[in-house]
C-alpha cells in the first residue's frame, strides 16, 4: 500500500508539479487549495504526511487561513495529530521558519523546491 501525501498550496502549477513528482516516486497524492479543503481532506483521507504552503491569499468571506492556522487545525484533530508536516513556502522570513518548526513542522523548504532534497526528506520522515 502506497503512502498518502496531502499537498496544500493555492498555486495550481505547484500542486500539479509536486503531485507528478510524488506520484512518479510511488506516493498517492491528495491536493487541497485552501485551509478548509486541507482539513476536510485530512479528515477523510488520513494522509501519512502533509506538504503545506504557509502563504495563502486573503479569504473573501470566512476564516482567514494561512499555513500556521492549518497546522493548528491538524494538531486539534484526532488521529491526524501525528501527521508529519513539511512546510513549503516562497517566503524568506526567518520568523516563519521558527514559527513553523515550533508549530510542529518537521522540515521547512523554500520555493522553488529542490525536488530531490524534498523526496529525501519525505522518505526519511516516513521511515524508509
Amino acid at each position: 500500500m502506497n503512502k498518502k501525501i496531502l499537498v496544500v498550496d493555492d498555486n495550481d502549477v505547484i500542486l500539479k508539479t509536486i503531485s507528478l513528482r510524488l506520484q512518479g516516486a510511488g506516493y498517492d497524492v491528495i491536493t487541497a487549495r485552501d485551509g478548509a479543503e486541507a482539513v476536510a481532506a485530512a479528515r477523510k483521507e488520513a494522509p501519512d504526511l502533509v506538504l503545506l504552503d504557509i502563504s495563502f491569499p486573503p479569504d473573501v468571506g470566512g476564516v482567514q487561513w494561512d499555513g500556521f492556522r492549518i497546522m493548528e487545525w491538524f494538531r486539534r484533530m484526532g488521529s491526524e495529530k501525528k501527521m508529519p508536516i513539511i512546510v513549503i513556502t516562497g517566503g524568506e522570513d526567518v520568523q516563519d521558519r521558527a514559527r513553523a518548526i515550533s508549530g510542529g513542522a518537521v522540515a521547512f523548504f523554500h520555493k522553488p523546491l529542490d525536488h530531490d532534497d524534498l523526496l529525501k526528506m519525505i522518505r526519511s520522515t516516513l521511515g524508509y
